[in-house]
């Protein structure tokens, strides 16, 4: 039957194109086009302000800006506090670090070096990582860092949880150092890196967030492609086991 050849068609497809839009959803995007800002190391400046009391979901934090900082940056890699195999920030009763983002900028944009490294993310760390001691030799370890961003704005989360790999970003803030505080006793405390050197994998920044924009978004079709793929294939399937049985005549 036409209907039985059709749903068919849905079934094969969708699940032919499911895989394929898995693999180019993080595809890093090529150097040509990339916004010039990119080229530039992040900016920093030392300040003097005060402490800075807030409260998330009930648990209470004291910030220590730092230094201003100011970032465009490709993302190679993330982590969202809130996903559901995240059990360190859970344990820290930590809910101001929404997102980690782990970025390039300079010589690993002006290079190419970014595209020819692998990236892998933990939920406190970001690596780099090469079979290829021509890629290794190119890429600028102190041209990467892990970005911890917190905020205590609710609508600033929701924006930060919107990055995907491959978007252009650019963000303004603090890097502070914060506390956690239970029954009014601090339970535990983390330290910005404030120096893009400390580690050979990429530094780990603290940013308190101010201001935060995707100055591109990457894979965006290819991402859309993925979720329809997967409703036609679970629709399908389930249109497949409604459809009357075939009947096949021995005349």
């Amino acid at each position: 039957m036409l209907l039985h050849r059709f749903v068919k068609a849905l079934i094969i497809g969708s699940l032919l194109l499911m895989p394929v839009a898995f693999l180019r959803k993080d595809v890093l995007p090529p150097p040509a086009g990339l916004h010039q800002e990119l080229n530039e190391a992040p900016r920093q400046v030392a300040v003097q302000v005060g402490l800075i009391d807030t409260t998330v979901n009930g648990v209470k934090y004291s910030i220590q800006p730092r230094h201003a900082y100011d970032l465009y940056g490709l993302v190679v890699s993330l982590h969202d506090s809130d996903s559901w195999y995240d059990y360190v920030h859970k344990e820290w009763n930590d809910y101001l670090n929404v997102v980690d983002l782990c970025v390039v900028w300079g010589e690993n944009i002006r290079r190419d070096a970014y595209k020819r490294v692998n990236y892998s993310q933990t939920q406190t760390e970001c690596y780099w990582s090469t079979l290829s001691s021509e890629a290794a030799r190119a890429f600028d370890g102190s041209a990467m860092s892990n970005n911890h961003l917190i905020t205590d704005d609710p609508r600033m989360a929701r924006r930060l949880r919107q990055v995907r790999i491959g978007d252009e970003v650019h963000f303004r803030g603090y890097l502070a150092n914060y506390t956690i505080y239970k029954n009014g006793a601090p339970t535990g405390r983390r330290v910005t890196s404030v120096t893009r050197t400390d580690t050979g994998n990429g530094a780990c920044e603290v940013v308190y967030i101010q201001e935060f924009e995707i100055l591109r978004a990457t894979n965006r079709v290819w991402r859309t492609i993925g979720k329809i793929a997967v409703w036609v294939f679970g629709l399908s399937v389930l249109a497949w086991f409604a459809l009357p049985l075939k009947y096949h005549s021995n005349d």
